[in-house]
């Protein structure tokens, strides 16, 4: 096992593998930019190096000093969190390149599944079915125009480099897609650096269903069930459940069937998840996410696997050592998202936290890495907490839920609480009946 990691990442996903490394006996190095020099990861770690300024691209974007923060550290591995460059095949490699462990996929893995084209067409040929769409990136209008005919208005422009929306466009006619090709391209050029863009049909009114995997790169595979994160504000997912109350027994065991089968093939390593969209009885596959997940705790209060410290055990070099009769997944558990934004308008919120009080109990869970006092900047994501509870049931969970919300107190800064509050007495969402465009038509009501 590692003496020590050295954690590329910030927030509450920084704090949350440091607490796994610990709880092994791994010492841990933070990485922080200026902004971050009070971030509680920080003032935890055992070794901090400050690699630059605020901006990402100075700080957890910049590669070399990553690079030479390990160096000088003697740090054995390089865990990349999620965002920042979790995803990014050139890092893995380079990682690997100067003699450390990257925590996390092989970097073909990573370059397969971030490519949205190539991951689709390996998708089909390992046999999950996908939405109708192009075979392949469109530049042009009429190469657009001809897609659309073939795959039958309304259809999505999407990014084949990148996901989080960015780059996404509706097209219901000719026209509009005249319009938004150009924008899209656009925007996909200035969030990946490539302005390629393919089609897919719109589907009306579909779940996100993901099912959370992780192997050991020797063939064995096994799944933590399914989430369903159909809750959604502008492709960003605000709350995540599993398992989903959409799905019955048959279609969640040829789903996450489906998911492992194509994993095992491919001989993946580490945690990965497979996303589909999900609509009358049918699911399709829509894109692989190549590292842990913002949502991953409610597969673990599910299953009682910590999947960090899975992670660490495979980049190491174990095996899984258990098999999918293995996993028992027991109860429900929910997800908030708690964002440092207005819960009418969502305008970022940063500021200094002037109280501080978290919920507790049984079967509540909060990953945050805000204190009283500390300084949320504004140069980064919106995410500050998530609430993660736990019942036997549905119900239980849901009443759980909503005891915690009334609980939780975060002054000096504005944050999504009270939506989450507004959305658990909703008659719909107490009973499931949501899907992925729903979320935005609560909103419209609401305002």
């Amino acid at each position: 096992m590692f003496e020590k990691v050295l954690i590329a990442n910030r927030g509450e996903i920084a704090l949350r593998i440091h607490r796994a490394c610990h709880e092994m006996g791994i010492r841990t190095v933070a990485v922080h930019s200026t902004a971050d020099a009070q971030a509680m990861h920080v003032r935890l770690a055992d070794e901090t190096v400050c690699i630059g300024p605020p901006p990402a691209r100075a700080s957890y974007l910049n590669v070399p000093a990553i690079l030479s923060a390990a160096t000088i550290t003697g740090a054995d591995a390089i865990h990349p969190g999620l965002g920042f460059l979790a995803e990014n095949a050139d890092f893995a490699e380079a990682v690997e390149e100067h003699g450390f462990v990257f925590i996390g996929p092989s970097p073909e893995h990573i370059r397969l599944m971030g490519d949205k084209v190539r991951a689709k067409a390996e998708a089909a040929r390992l046999g999950i079915p996908t939405v109708p769409g192009s075979p392949g990136a469109v530049r042009t209008f009429a190469e657009a125009e001809a897609a659309a005919r073939a795959i039958g208005y309304p259809v999505l422009l999407k990014a084949s480099a990148g996901g989080g929306g960015r780059g996404m466009k509706l097209a219901r006619d000719p026209d509009e897609l005249a319009r938004m090709l150009p924008l899209a391209q656009a925007e996909a050029k200035a969030a990946f650096g490539e302005d390629a863009v393919y089609l897919e049909r719109f589907l009306d009114r579909p779940r996100h269903i993901e099912v959370q995997l992780l192997g050991d790169g020797r063939g064995a595979v096994v799944h933590l069930g399914e989430r369903d994160c159909s809750l959604q504000r502008s492709h960003q997912k605000l709350l995540e459940e599993t398992p989903s109350p959409a799905l019955d027994t048959a279609i969640r065991e040829r789903l996450t069937g489906l998911a492992v089968g194509a994993l095992s093939e491919l001989g993946y390593r580490g945690a990965g998840t497979i996303e589909f969209l999900y609509e009358d009885g049918a699911f399709y596959f829509i894109e692989m996410n190549t590292r842990l997940q913002v949502e991953h705790p409610i597969s673990e209060m599910v299953s009682g696997i910590d999947m960090v410290r899975e992670q660490l055990r495979i980049a190491a070099g174990e095996a899984l050592g258990y098999g999918q009769s293995d996993v028992r997944l027991r109860g429900h558990a929910i997800e908030c998202r708690i964002n440092a934004e207005n819960p009418e308008d969502f305008r970022p919120s940063p500021g200094r936290i002037s109280e501080y009080h978290a919920p507790g109990g049984l079967g509540v869970r909060v990953e945050s890495a805000l204190y009283q006092g500390y300084e949320v900047p504004p140069y980064y994501d919106s995410l500050v907490a998530k609430l993660v509870v736990y019942g036997t049931s549905r119900e239980e969970c849901l009443m759980r839920l909503r005891r915690a919300l009334e609980e939780y107190v975060i002054g000096g800064i504005e944050t999504t609480i009270p939506l989450h509050q507004r959305l658990v007495e909703d008659a719909d969402f107490r009973i499931g009946a949501y899907d992925i465009h729903w979320l935005e038509r609560f909103l419209r009501k609401a305002g």
